[in-house]
């Protein structure tokens, strides 16, 4: 069994039913890890805005639950 270095595509011909597993080829790996850079900096801007919120919640003395009840 050889070692994979890229991740695994599989493809299903739904009319054959046929299933083939084969690793990314350049273009879709680097696609992949352009994806991957994505949604790394999403999750990361995500949770800075995240902590944000609490900090101005802390600041100001109040709960995320409370400043959901006070906005209705």
């Amino acid at each position: 069994m050889t070692k994979t270095i890229k991740p695994i595509v599989r493809i299903h011909n739904v009319l054959t039913n046929e299933i083939v597993d084969r690793e990314m080829n350049d273009a879709e790996f680097a696609q992949y890890k352009v994806d991957q850079e994505e949604q790394a900096i999403a999750k990361s801007e995500a949770k800075a805005k995240e902590i944000a919120k609490a900090a101005i919640l802390d600041r100001i003395g109040l709960t995320a639950d409370e400043l959901k009840t006070i906005l209705g």
